[in-house]
């Protein structure tokens, strides 16, 4: 079965092909970020603009790089949500499209199922169950997976996502967007412990995560007037450490409260450097083991569309002629698909 992934959920535009029987054939992406960093975040409604140009053309090269064609494709997989409506409206009226012209079944898959089961795309993925931090400009959550279909929510952010709390931290250091990977290198060279930054909700019961205070902190923490380098990185590997700190901490007590021996992270921060050195050396301690994608894969990316849209499709999903998207979607509310899930 080969399925063709589209994902337009935020300001990447992603495609891929997948096929059951070779793995995935071929995956394409086309970044806004240039775009966006104009104004220090995403712009809806550019994003939305910018996924109508380049939507199209990314499906045919795609199409072109796997050496597939259109009476080859057995189903469309899109992101119905969550995410921004005008972005996912673009990538669910094509993938609609194209299925009901090539008469092959369509289904709208979960944006937060694709990036938990990314890292089933790897060589050595884990099984079921586990554990799985996913980690975004948009999404902090814990969640319980016994299968796929089968999450429990342990905790989720209270405020700021993870990433969208390091993007706000990196405007206030005056450096460039995305905040993430801006942040990582400036703290490259800063000295850690020149501040003490607050690990916030670590001190209480629970796997609910706050980030908002550490952008406060931040934002109380930068001097007036001109900043020099050597502070910027001090206070962007102070904030870092906390963020990273929240994090393992949190992944470490759903572990101990589940008793699941598997922890999987995805999501934009999953690539972060530190993040992944502190969770492996966590997860060694405790006799766990950890899991990620690929870094490119833990950005929004069309291949795990292609993924969780395959399963989907092989489960029974279908979508009719009269599809929606859901700019707010729980992963709760998905139906399981115990008949595949193994």
């Amino acid at each position: 079965m080969k399925v063709l992934g589209i994902e337009t959920s935020c300001d990447d535009t992603g495609v891929a092909i997948y096929d059951t029987d070779h793995g995935l054939l071929a995956h394409c992406l086309a970044s806004q970020v240039e775009l966006h960093a104009l104004y220090g975040g995403v712009v809806p409604e550019l994003a939305a603009r910018d996924h109508v140009k380049l939507l199209q053309p990314l499906v045919m090269k795609t199409m072109e790089v796997a050496e597939t064609s259109a009476d080859q494709i057995d189903g469309v997989a899109y992101t119905a949500g969550p995410g921004l409506s005008g972005a996912l409206l673009v990538g669910a009226s094509l993938g609609r499209a194209l299925a009901w012209a090539w008469q092959v079944p369509a289904v709208g898959v979960h944006h937060m199922e694709g990036h938990l089961l990314a890292p089933m795309l790897e060589n050595t993925p884990p099984s079921f169950p586990f554990i799985a931090l996913l980690v975004s400009g948009g999404h902090t959550l814990l969640v319980d997976v016994v299968d796929i279909g089968r999450y429990s929510l342990l905790g989720g952010t209270v405020d700021d996502a993870v990433g969208e709390a390091f993007d706000k931290t990196a405007k206030l250091l005056g450096l460039s967007y995305p905040g993430g990977p801006s942040i990582a290198k400036a703290a490259e060279t800063g000295r850690s412990d020149r501040w003490k930054f607050p690990r916030p909700m670590t001190d209480r019961p629970g796997l609910d995560f706050s980030f908002s205070g550490l952008k406060t902190f931040t934002r109380n923490t930068v001097p007036q007037g001109e900043i020099d380098s050597q502070t910027v990185s001090d206070i962007a590997a102070a904030f870092q450490e906390a963020a990273v700190d929240t994090l393992v901490i949190k992944c470490k007590r759903a572990l101990h409260q589940t008793g699941r021996r598997r922890l999987i992270v995805a999501g934009g921060v999953g690539a972060n450097l530190l993040l992944r050195s502190r969770l492996k050396e966590m997860t060694k301690a405790e006799g766990k083991k950890v899991f990620y994608p690929r870094s490119e894969f833990c950005t929004d990316n069309g291949a795990m569309i292609a993924y969780a849209g395959t399963l989907r499709l092989q489960g029974g999903n279908r979508q009719g002629l009269d599809f929606t998207v859901r700019p707010r979607w729980s992963l709760v509310d998905l139906e399981p698909l115990e008949r595949i899930a193994n």
